[in-house]
């Protein structure tokens, strides 16, 4: 949506950014009436929300995984849920954070519905747990068979949420050379990686998000080395 969101609120005179916030709330005393203090609307699509997982790693501590993964899938969907990638007009990038939230999503999903894990699913799935709100993933290689359906699933819904916001950034942007194209076939792979089900090696999965990053670089500035980085990533996903 496009939003005046550099904001200045009428109880207590403070000022702030609802880009930066993605709040209607008054960050001081939390009042939700204020006025803009600029007249041009800039699109956000982004809340800029937190990934709150405590919880859910206090309940793995225990090794009471059913519990910690109901935790942690809510916690992922409300964070996904909030998530966007253009902030005050601008672009972001397709972020370690969300890519690790999408992936959980799944695997929480799975915990959550199985009573028994092998010791390589179980450390997977803390190790992801942990280090998800700073974008910290298990490399490729650690990521069980049984599990990787998660990574594919879930990497392809974050490239498509992030298709999405560049389309929506170039609207009244620039019209680079071959963007059009570049996008088409990023969409052709997450709606194949979607009717695999997500059965990828990880390894793909790292190559559509790859794709996708440079797709994000050339929206964003132009430059005809990201695009054929991007052709480069797309087209070895062919292969």
């Amino acid at each position: 949506m496009e939003v005046r969101g550099e904001r200045e609120c009428t109880a207590c005179g403070t000022q702030w950014s609802y880009y930066e916030t993605g709040s209607i709330a008054c960050p001081s005393c939390g009042s939700i009436k204020s006025v803009a203090t600029e007249e041009e609307r800039r699109e956000q699509t982004d809340l800029a929300p937190t990934l709150e997982l405590d919880d859910a790693v206090a309940a793995a501590g225990d090794e009471d995984y059913r519990t910690a993964a109901e935790r942690a899938r809510e916690a992922a969907r409300r964070y996904t849920h909030a998530r966007g990638f253009l902030r005050g007009g601008d672009l972001l990038d397709l972020d370690d954070t969300v890519l690790a939230a999408w992936e959980l999503r799944y695997v929480a999903s799975a915990f959550a519905r199985a009573f028994d894990h092998t010791e390589a699913e179980s450390f997977y799935f803390v190790s992801l747990l942990r280090g998800a709100p700073d974008g910290e993933r298990p490399p490729a290689s650690d990521v069980p068979e049984s599990m990787r359906a998660a990574r594919g699933n879930g990497y392809a819904d974050a490239v498509a949420d992030y298709r999405d916001d560049v389309r929506r950034y170039l609207d009244d942007g620039p019209e680079w050379e071959g963007i059009a194209g570049l996008l088409e076939s990023l969409d052709d792979h997450v709606r194949r990686m979607h009717a695999l089900d997500g059965e990828v090696p990880p390894a793909e999965a790292d190559a559509l998000v790859a794709a996708a990053r440079s797709i994000g670089r050339y929206a964003r500035d132009g430059d005809a080395s990201d695009r054929e980085d991007a052709r480069e990533a797309l087209a070895a996903l062919e292969s």
